[in-house]
């Protein structure tokens, strides 16, 4: 029989979830305001605030206070949020448990005042000045498709890239439906969010309300995208078919393209991770890039850390990755070894050149690390793990996460270590995480002498990696917001 003492507890916890839940709300409403009335884009901790339910946002909140060590209430959180709505803020991304946390420990006080102090930088919209930059999907395959959903969702007074065309080598009107149900359907990353129509007449599709024109053509240098209204272009090649300087410089050749942006590691052209040397680059005189591969993109933020704090003598880097489309669904001819046999009933030992990729974007690490890879057969999210030796010994495991922890919480690579602490963590879990390096830090080994290290890094091979793409893509075409981290 229920005490009344039980069921005292009950209704109390009860209400107080409930409670959590209405400021909840009240808050993704002030979400949504500052995006759509202002451009401006909050984030929790570095967590994306928009599109999630309220008892995510609920959840965020003892993500801030077991991994961030930052515990802050939604209630105030909620606050500060609504005192947001009172200031003429310019586009800008804000981290709302950041500026919340620095509220709390100010002893709080009136909102606005605060506000006004600490962003006194954002205030006005003299601060937002550039023009969106068109954007142009070069290929439409699994890269480009994601790259399509988040690029869409920049729309709003604070856009900074437009998607306004997508090239394929061909463009039959059955092509053109069929293109649009892949964008709308995706097996691993679910239904998109958003309203796709396709426009047959005028080969074109809607997404979201924006008009994405759908062009045909078997040569780069063929295109004419002044006609379609399209001036100073990113072109972003996802194809994988061009590599070199040279073939990609024949984007350029192009009516209305200003620079272009590889998925792919390049040849001859700068390969930049966002946040480790995107700052090293001549972005107002370099008109192609490469944003490097997955796997570069999540090992190099770790990497970095360590190179940084305890210097790395060598190492090795075992991908466990993904199968992907340039093998066989079932055995066939490949000219590549072993990617011939059936990617879903094998793991299949293959090369990668995320070894030696690694020192164009940490040039200190040249020659000191070797890698190789296995797919395996998963559709998506995928695992780099390496085994390094330390120029300068550290103390155990704990010394070791702890290091990766305050880089993914302060500084530069914010955006791209996501520090887990999930002790049931598998690949699933990781699909559509916005990191490029998913740091399983339950999962990290130390030697005894503290000289070898061995760190686990997971990532979502597309989305990840697609997420890097956009943030170099903002970089280079010189559209960054404001940001408060």
């Amino acid at each position: 029989m229920e005490t009344v003492a039980a069921k005292a507890g009950y209704e109390a916890g009860l209400k107080e979830y409930v409670d959590r839940e209405r400021a909840a709300v009240d808050l993704i409403n002030s979400v949504g305001q500052l995006m759509y009335g202002k451009g401006v884009e909050l984030v929790f901790f570095r967590n994306h605030l928009l599109d999630i339910s309220i008892s995510e946002v609920v959840k965020l909140f003892n993500y801030a206070e077991q991994v961030v060590k930052k515990p802050i209430d939604v209630f105030t959180t909620a606050d500060v949020a609504r005192g947001l709505l009172e200031l003429d803020l310019a586009p800008s991304k804000i981290d709302i448990g950041r500026l919340t946390h620095e509220y709390t420990i100010a002893g709080k006080g009136p909102v606005t005042d605060f506000l006004q102090d600490h962003l006194s930088g954002f205030i006005g919209q003299d601060k937002h000045t550039f023009q969106p930059q068109d954007v142009v999907l070069y290929g439409f395959g699994r890269i480009g498709r994601i790259a399509a959903r988040e690029l869409v969702k920049q729309a709003g007074k604070g856009q900074q890239l437009r998607l306004r065309a997508i090239v394929t080598r061909t463009l039959t009107d059955a092509e053109i439906v069929k293109r649009a149900a892949l964008l709308r359907n995706d097996s691993v990353h679910g239904a998109f969010k958003g309203t796709v129509i396709e426009d047959v007449p005028n080969k074109a599709i809607w997404i979201n309300g924006q008009l994405v024109q759908l062009i045909a053509a078997s040569n780069p240098e063929d295109i004419d995208y002044t006609q379609y209204g399209i001036h100073d272009a990113l072109v972003i090649d996802n194809t994988g078919a061009f590599t070199k300087r040279a073939d990609l410089e024949r984007h350029l050749k192009s009516k209305g393209v200003s620079k272009v942006l590889l998925t792919a590691p390049g040849k001859e052209v700068p390969n930049i991770v966002y946040g480790i040397n995107h700052k090293d680059q001549d972005i107002e005189n370099e008109k192609v890039f490469s944003a490097a591969s997955c796997t570069t993109n999540a090992i190099c933020p770790i990497l970095k850390v360590v190179e940084e704090n305890l210097g790395i003598e060598k190492g090795h880097i075992e991908t466990v990755h993904a199968y992907t489309n340039d093998q066989n669904l079932l055995d066939n001819y490949h000219k590549g070894p072993r990617r011939g046999r059936s990617a879903a009933i094998n793991m299949v030992i293959t090369s990668t050149g995320a070894g030696t990729a690694v020192a164009k974007a940490i040039p200190s690490l040249k020659g000191k690390l070797t890698a190789n890879a296995v797919r395996v057969p998963t559709p998506n999210g995928s695992l780099a793990i390496m085994n390094l030796t330390l120029s300068k010994p550290i103390a155990d495991v704990a010394a070791m996460n702890d290091m990766i922890r305050n880089a993914a919480l302060v500084g530069d690579l914010v955006n791209q270590i996501h520090y887990q602490v999930d002790p049931e963590l598998v690949s699933s879990d990781i699909i559509g995480d916005t990191c490029c390096s998913v740091f399983d830090s339950n999962a990290t080994i130390v030697s005894n002498d503290g000289k070898s290290v061995v760190l686990y890094a997971w990532y979502d091979n597309e989305f990840g990696y697609t997420k890097q793409v956009i943030r170099l893509a903002k970089h280079v075409t010189k559209v960054r917001r404001l940001v408060y981290y």
